[in-house]
């Protein structure tokens, strides 16, 4: 496509797409013109991909999330595409700014951390190698909700991403389902009819997933619960205006909003409901594209793999019995057997409370007959192995991490120590049982999205040192290490780093009006607020810098900014408490003329993928400070090494792997291992002990207590103090020591222009082995038994 030509486009569709002239046009209408153009190259290998699979008779993957945290998707497709030189020259001829535009879209609202972005990364790498696929999820029209903050406490709002319609999307109509709940469970030998007692339609929107070059393209198809009857005309004609829309309301309700709350019964029921909706939807979606190409369900795990991405959509392997059963006349046996064949499980925490449990009479009264076959599921794997003590069943409750693993062929951790502790802890009994069903796939991230899109100063280092290959085949950045030793070729990668912290600093700067210099060391911690990922333990050790520093206001520090994003959730008060310390402190702090110069704290507002991108290529020190055996994987940790920040911290998920590859020198290790974590909790006031033995971190305690950090109201960090002194069971205060000393290694490593240069460099050159292409594959060969398809040319 030429220059000329996609500004033809480009005008075609702000004319007759857009209804506007470009002497009227706006922002809006300049980005979603451009959209177009590039969506249009999208669709013709979209429709050819789809054609081949078809042709081919290929196996398909169906990968079922809760999340897929997209971000936008316009600089993405443009890159993937190799459009770059096109739509930047048609928008200059035309005096607009690529830039600007892209950055006018907002983000999809469509998920909230690591298992979302995981999603995406995925469905872009199964397009880049040709792996026909289809992503499964919900069309949240208000998401997880847009974060702000009021005298530091997080406030929660909806997302508005859709009030604007979003143009990477097709509609379905033709492609919707009805979804039951409640109702009855009629039974005639074997086979059983369930009448629902609710239906809500599930309709399909499609988004086109492009991979590198637009040589492959797949489907996210997300669902949205609309009525089976849109009105109540007699109603409203009766002037009971509220009750004519209540059905309409009430089947929004399901796809309106990310993880509800579910602390309440109605919360709960919500949740269970959301999990089912768009299950159903998919397996019968699925089911219908199987049986229009073949006849024999029994067949099915030949052409299907189905991959559970937590165990949001573990309901998947009783409703896929239920399909092939009740609907198909398969016998019940074959049917779960026939499911076990397609369904695999990607199991993403190590917490039991996080594995998600459903009371037996909720899920009996909403779901009838899935609690019958969850029954008979659960009976069979008893039968089946009489010795058993893991069940799905237990305390009134369906546990849906063991349903989910009895009904998968396979099952996988995402890095290598959460694989080996899935095997000695939450599913040691059903390891046992199934000693060949776990295996492990290390999550990865794009390098498209994470460093050929987000650093453009990195990559262009990188493609006019060793040339483009490294972007379809990321384990190339081995060929950096020999000009790491090239004086000019380090002085280049800092000059890119720099000129990602002056973007970054001026951002915070236009705004929060906050001034940072770029010179600081950027010490970032940007995840979901939880205890386990212990931002309080890095707060904690900011606060005990900033004593130190008040002592002595004149010293050799060196000088930093510890910067925060990530959101809690909205039934999660103390991860609420803990950004309310770290916004209190950041006030105190940034207010400090004796330390300010040397010491800043800042928690960026509603963190999501576009954010991630603007903090991640200006991190100089990764925050990965996690519990030892509490963290699955994470996914930040590799795109800050990919991205040349050096890491701190803990043995914990796939850090292990990180540290294996980049080199224990380029790394800053702290922290307990899982099994002294273990054997330390065990000890009665392990929490006092540690406190005692470190009089740092009882000054920095007691200034939280003391209400030094909000001395208008003294007691409203008492719970987080209360918390650390007496319980403490993510092990703060007694890896606290620890942390602090090696957060003085960072310091002095810092200072060290020319070491902490190579060191970042060589975190880029070893993190190929983090590309999600490799993780990909590893699926398609160790669990969905997938072939890729020939790429288009």
């Amino acid at each position: 496509m030429t220059d000329t030509d996609f500004r033809d486009a480009l005008l075609t569709h702000l004319k007759y797409t857009l209804g506007k002239d470009p002497e009227h046009a706006h922002l809006r209408d300049w980005r979603v013109a451009l959209s177009h153009v590039v969506r249009d190259r999208i669709t013709d290998s979209w429709f050819e991909a789809t054609r081949r699979t078809y042709e081919l008779k290929h196996k398909r993957v169906y990968y079922l999330s809760m999340e897929f945290l997209i971000g936008r998707l316009l600089e993405d497709a443009i890159v993937n595409l190799r459009l770059e030189h096109q739509a930047d020259a048609a928008l200059q001829s035309l005096g607009l700014d690529l830039s600007e535009i892209v950055g006018d879209e907002p983000d999809a609202a469509l998920g909230n951390g690591g298992l979302g972005r995981l999603a995406a990364c995925f469905l872009e790498s199964m397009s880049t190698i040709g792996c026909p696929a289809y992503g499964y999820g919900i069309r949240y029209e208000h998401g997880l909700f847009k974060q702000s903050f009021q005298d530091g406490r997080q406030i929660e709002e909806p997302e508005d991403w859709l009030l604007q319609p979003h143009v990477w999307e097709f509609e379905r109509p033709e492609a919707a389902f009805r979804i039951g709940f409640g109702g009855s469970v009629s039974e005639t030998g074997d086979r059983a009819v369930w009448t629902p007692g609710d239906e809500v339609l599930a309709q399909a929107y499609d988004t086109p997933i492009i991979g590198w070059e637009g040589r492959w393209a797949n489907t996210l198809r997300l669902w949205s619960a609309k009525p089976t009857h849109l009105f109540d005309l007699e109603r409203f004609n009766h002037g009971d205006y509220a009750a004519a829309a209540e059905a309409e309301t009430l089947a929004r309700t399901i796809s309106r909003v990310l993880y509800p709350d579910d602390t309440t019964p109605q919360g709960k029921e919500l949740r269970l409901k959301q999990e089912y909706f768009f299950t159903a939807a998919s397996l019968r979606d699925l089911m219908r594209r199987f049986l229009s190409e073949y006849d024999d369900p029994r067949k099915l795990a030949e052409k299907v793999a189905i991959q559970l991405n937590d165990t949001h959509p573990a309901i998947a392997g009783p409703e896929l019995v239920r399909l092939l059963h009740d609907e198909q006349g398969i016998g019940f046996d074959e049917a779960v057997e026939t499911a076990r064949a397609c369904l695999s499980y990607t199991n993403h925490t190590l917490l039991p409370e996080a594995l998600e449990r459903w009371p037996e009479d909720l899920m009996g009264r909403l779901l009838p007959r899935h609690m019958t076959l969850i029954e008979r599921i659960d009976a069979a794997h008893a039968k089946a192995r009489p010795d058993r003590t893991a069940t799905a069943l237990g305390d009134g409750d369906v546990k849906m991490g063991e349903l989910s693993f009895i009904m998968a062929h396979k099952v996988n951790g995402v890095s290598a120590l959460h694989t080996d502790l899935m095997k000695s802890t939450v599913f040691s009994e059903l390891h046992r049982l199934h000693p060949d069903r776990i295996v492990n796939e290390t999550n990865g991230v794009t390098p498209r999205r994470w460093l050929l899109s987000s650093n453009h100063a990195l990559a262009g280092l990188i493609t006019k040192t060793i040339g483009p290959d490294w972007i379809a085949d990321l384990d190339q950045l081995r060929s950096l290490e020999p000009h790491i030793e090239d004086p000019g070729f380090l002085d280049a990668y800092k000059d890119a780093k720099l000129a990602n912290k002056v973007a970054l600093s001026n951002w915070m700067r236009d705004a929060f009006s906050l001034a940072v210099d770029p010179q600081m060391l950027f010490d970032v911690q940007i995840k979901r607020i939880h205890e386990y990922k212990r931002q309080h333990l890095n707060i904690l050790e900011t606060i005990a810098q900033w004593q130190e520093m008040k002592d002595n206001p004149n010293g050799d520090w060196t000088p930093r900014l510890k910067l925060f994003a990530g959101k809690a959730a909205p039934g999660y008060f103390f991860a609420k408490d803990i950004i309310r310390l770290i916004n209190d402190v950041a006030r105190v702090l940034n207010a400090d003329a004796e330390t300010s110069r040397a010491l800043r704290v800042f928690f960026a507002p509603n963190y999501n993928v576009s954010l991630s991108e603007r903090l991640i290529p200006a991190a100089d020190l990764s925050e990965q400070i996690s519990t030892a055996g509490k963290e699955a994987s994470g996914t930040g940790n590799r795109k800050f090494a990919l991205n040349g920040a050096m890491t701190i911290g803990t043995l914990d998920g796939a850090n292990v792997e990180i540290r294996e590859h980049v080199g224990a020198e380029n790394f800053f290790l702290f922290g307990m291992e899982a099994h002294e974590i273990v054997a330390a909790r065990a000890i009665d006031g392990h929490a006092a002990a540690a406190i005692a033995a470190s009089p740092r971190l009882a000054r920095a305690l007691e200034a939280v207590r003391a209400g030094t950090f909000s001395p208008g109201d003294p007691d409203r960090h008492a719970g987080i103090v209360q918390n650390l002194t007496q319980s403490d069971y993510f092990m703060v205060c007694s890896d606290f020591d620890d942390y602090w000393r090696t957060q003085r290694e960072v310091d002095k490593a810092f200072r060290d222009t020319v070491r902490w240069s190579r060191s970042t460099a060589l975190n880029t050159a070893r993190s190929g082995w983090f590309s999600s292409d490799r993780t990909i594959r590893g699926y398609m060969a160790d669990i969905w038994n997938q072939t890729a398809a020939p790429l288009l040319t």
